[in-house]
């Protein structure tokens, strides 16, 4: 059973834009995406159902204790989602091709995420883009906690402008 008496926040959703290029809204090397987002106790329930993910130290305080946490982890993959969301949100029709990742951090109920993805190169392939990109994670501002690469084809370079995302 999660645990009731966590703070639990709605989800903050802010997305951060940095591009270092000349040229405003067209994606260059360098250029950082990014999103915050506070996990719920509800996002670990409803993710646990949808992957099938039953491992207690997700959904049970007293067993994610008995191992050393402080408290039910956010799964990993769940945190890792931001990386796709960031690229989609910005490039819609953008179709994900491969991602590593490496975890170095738990992430627990109510920690702030920063997911970041920075492209560091970009190549013409047809009518799309092949775009690989540098993805972290960061908890409360300055830990890295999910360090990885992506590659996504892009249909286009130039960043869409979203009036209003939706997670």
């Amino acid at each position: 059973m999660l645990v009731r008496n966590l703070h639990c926040h709605k989800v903050h959703s802010l997305s951060l834009r940095c591009f270092t290029s000349g040229t405003p809204n067209v994606l260059k090397p360098g250029d950082v995406l990014r999103k915050a987002r506070v996990y719920t106790d509800e996002d670990v329930l409803q993710y646990s159902k949808v992957s099938c993910d039953s491992n207690p130290l997700h959904t049970d305080s007293a067993a994610a204790k008995d191992v050393g946490f402080e408290g039910p982890l956010v799964h990993g993959m769940l945190v890792a989602s931001l990386f796709p969301h960031i690229i989609s949100s910005h490039f819609p029709g953008a179709v994900y091709v491969s991602q590593n990742l490496n975890f170095k951090f738990p992430v627990y109920i109510g920690d702030q995420i920063i997911g970041e993805v920075q492209a560091t190169n970009l190549r013409e392939n047809k009518n799309r883009y092949l775009a690989k990109f540098k993805t972290r994670c960061f908890k409360n501002g300055d830990l890295l906690v999910i360090d990885g690469e992506a590659v996504a084809l892009l249909p286009t370079l130039t960043v869409e402008q979203i009036q209003h995302e939706k997670c």
